[in-house]
């Protein structure tokens, strides 16, 4: 038995188990990195209170917007290229990491400029600076970090994951507890993410040797030409989860901005289970592109997973809008509560616009992904100038709402032609789930049950309801653990 989880756990030996690995790793490290990161969130938003707190968030977002540049796709475009001939893969790494070094020095010395002028207040003009360069550390952490996932090793992505976050928490509540300011906070994750930088460069150290020697203008600049499709999806995804915060500002106050970062923080949270079930799914969508059976087979049990996660997360976050915030925050935050019911209900576009978005990369159909772009970004902007000017922080969260299920309808449109696969064929089972989870919430709600234990029995009742219902996704795992290994979806 030891032997079996052994060799899941650390070892590829077909396409299902690989994908059920990958996502085992990928889902473990991010969630323990997200929770020790809630950690840091949660004690610094209470400690440097609503206004305080929205100086950090709006520097945060607005860097943010400016350092996708950095990537623009050229993580995605390496790892693809890599999977399909390991002869290019150091040539790729060295031209890349070069690349992403002459953007980032752009981006950090236009910021700086920006930082000294009038453009904004003085106590975010003073935090720009080191946001930028925390998000660069972070940047080139990520790089390094998805070097593991050519190899179908996401053991070691998640590891590096965990320690970062492990600092970032650490030294972040080190720095708050010496000096309660957004500064001290901005201190704690450049220090935290650049030791994570260096971390994740250890594993890979010896394959960027020859930086000098093997870097290339011209596979720069094919790298660049290929990446732009999809490093203009990663600038839709930042502009969707920072935008609005930016927006909320020009039509709001600091106490506004600092209410919806804190319910987009939960959200980011959740961000993550779309993303890792993308990131698995996809070296093994880029082995098979060519094999419709194989790619069919692969998003049909992506949509299976992801409707079984985000339906009772959607649900069950709706109806404990109240009890979540003031658990997490406290009751200063109350006002953010109508907000961050509404935004829950993104969760089902948000992980169809992952897996269907990933899976026409990994067909190199990138050039489909810039509609999705325009229509995404066009949709945010449009939604929260009318939304938000009249609604507040409730009309960003309706703009994301709104935008995320027009945007992955026009996905599904353009995947459906060139893939036949069938949508949501096995949602019954998680809907009647679902239902059954939801009565006993409200049930416990309403007789007063402490929070924790809500949340504690929502969770048993909905797997349980699913095992007794014998919904086939759960089984993954556990066939894999007790069977012979075969080359299947």
């Amino acid at each position: 038995m030891t032997e079996r989880v052994k060799n899941f756990l650390f070892k590829n030996s077909s396409t299902q188990q690989t994908v059920a690995k990958n996502s085992f790793w990928l889902f473990s490290g991010h969630i323990i990195s997200r929770v020790i990161r809630a950690v840091l969130i949660v004690y610094a938003a209470r400690v440097l209170g609503v206004e305080e707190w929205g100086v950090f968030s709006y520097a945060f977002s607005f860097a943010t917007l400016l350092t996708i540049f950095m990537d623009f796709g050229i993580t995605a475009t390496v790892t693809r290229e890599s999977v399909k001939d390991e002869t290019v893969r150091e040539k790729y790494f060295s031209t890349a990491l070069v690349g992403k070094g002459m953007i980032f020095l752009v981006i950090a010395f236009g910021m700086g400029i920006i930082s000294l002028t009038d453009v904004f207040e003085e106590k975010v003009a003073i935090l720009l600076p080191l946001v930028i360069i925390m998000l660069g550390f972070d940047g080139f952490r990520d790089f390094f970090a998805a070097l593991s996932r050519i190899w179908d090793k996401m053991h070691i992505e998640s590891g590096v994951q965990i320690i970062t976050n492990v600092l970032i928490a650490g030294i972040g509540i080190g720095a708050l507890l010496i000096s309660a300011t957004p500064l001290s906070l901005a201190w704690g994750y450049v220090i935290g993410t650049g030791i994570g930088m260096v971390i994740a460069f250890l594993p890979y150290r010896k394959h960027f040797t020859r930086v000098k020697e093997l870097f290339s203008f011209s596979l720069l600049k094919n790298i660049l030409k290929t990446s732009f499709s999809v490093g203009m999806v990663g600038l839709m995804w930042v502009i969707l989860m920072n935008m609005d915060t930016v927006m909320v500002k020009w039509f709001g106050t600091l106490a506004d901005v600092g209410y919806y970062g804190a319910i987009q923080r939960i959200w980011g949270f959740v961000f993550i289970f779309p993303g890792v079930l993308a990131v698995a799914f996809f070296p093994s969508m880029t082995r098979f592109n060519k094999d419709r059976g194989m790619l069919k087979a692969l998003v049909e049990k992506g949509l299976s997973i992801s409707t079984l996660i985000a339906v009772p997360i959607t649900v069950g976050a709706a109806i404990l809008s109240w009890e979540i915030i003031d658990l997490l925050y406290g009751s200063s935050y109350i006002p953010a509560v109508e907000a961050f019911r509404i935004l829950n209900f993104s969760y089902l576009p948000l992980f169809l616009m992952a897996l269907f978005s990933n899976t026409l990369f990994s067909m190199n159909k990138e050039k489909k992904l810039l509609g999705y772009v325009f229509l995404g970004i066009g949709g945010n902007l449009l939604f929260n100038l009318l939304l938000i000017p009249v609604f507040g922080i409730e009309g960003a969260a309706l703009s994301t709402v709104i935008n995320f299920c027009i945007v992955a309808l026009y996905l599904l449109a353009q995947l459906k032609k060139e893939l036949d696969f069938k949508v949501f064929h096995q949602i019954g089972k998680i809907v009647i789930a679902t239902t059954v989870m939801a009565l006993v919430l409200v049930g416990l709600r309403f007789v007063g049950v402490n929070i924790y234990l809500i949340l504690v029995l929502g969770m048993v009742v909905y797997f349980t309801s699913l095992v007794l219902l014998k919904e086939e996704s759960l089984g993954i795992i556990a066939r894999k653990l007790f069977q012979k290994n075969k080359d299947s979806v």
